[in-house]
């Protein structure tokens, strides 16, 4: 079950969800309107090779924005810290931005009970878009569990307060 605007704000306000920092501005009617930093991590590689581990390159943007292209492959994180050891966060774009061609959070759109941290995001443009740091650029729902909740997460990408490249990679080696 999904949590509401009034869940929300009292999981926030009694600690059992982060989010920080947190603005009540920015809660909606079943969700959290989350911001972009001011990182990106554009993946170099063409082709991506899973087996190898990922060339990347830094873009830090200002104030002015930054011009995300076709045809590439873009990290980011989230400004606040967001999790819940009690509900499982869902990540997703906006769709005022979606509609202009911004894909975000590809496939990992689910967080994982027991995280709380920088996200980091995904992005694919359709066309060439403009992206500013700290905007609006996504949302976070929070969802119920039904069950243990005693097997928390705390895999390879847990509690990372920058973008994080694949480690899929690692999987192959020795292999």
């Amino acid at each position: 079950m999904i949590l509401t605007y009034q869940k929300i704000l009292e999981s926030v306000n009694n600690g059992r969800i982060c989010i920080s920092p947190f603005d009540e501005a920015m809660l909606n009617s079943n969700s959290y309107d989350y911001r972009i930093d001011r990182k990106l991590l554009e993946i170099d590689d063409i082709p991506v090779d899973p087996k190898k581990q990922t060339s990347y390159h830094e873009i830090e943007f200002n104030d002015d924005g930054y011009v995300l292209s076709p045809n590439k492959t873009y990290l980011a994180n989230t400004y606040e810290e967001i999790g819940s050891k009690e509900f499982v966060p869902l990540l997703i774009g906006k769709s005022s931005l979606g509609r202009l061609g911004l894909f975000l959070q590809i496939t990992a759109d689910l967080g994982n009970l027991g995280s709380a941290h920088r996200w980091t995001l995904e992005l694919k443009a359709v066309q060439p878009i403009k992206i500013y740091p700290m905007m609006r650029i996504g949302q976070v729902s929070f969802w119920e569990t039904s069950g243990d909740k005693e097997m928390l997460y705390n895999g390879k990408y847990n509690k990372f307060s920058s973008a994080k490249s694949s480690e899929i990679y690692k999987e192959f080696i020795g292999k």
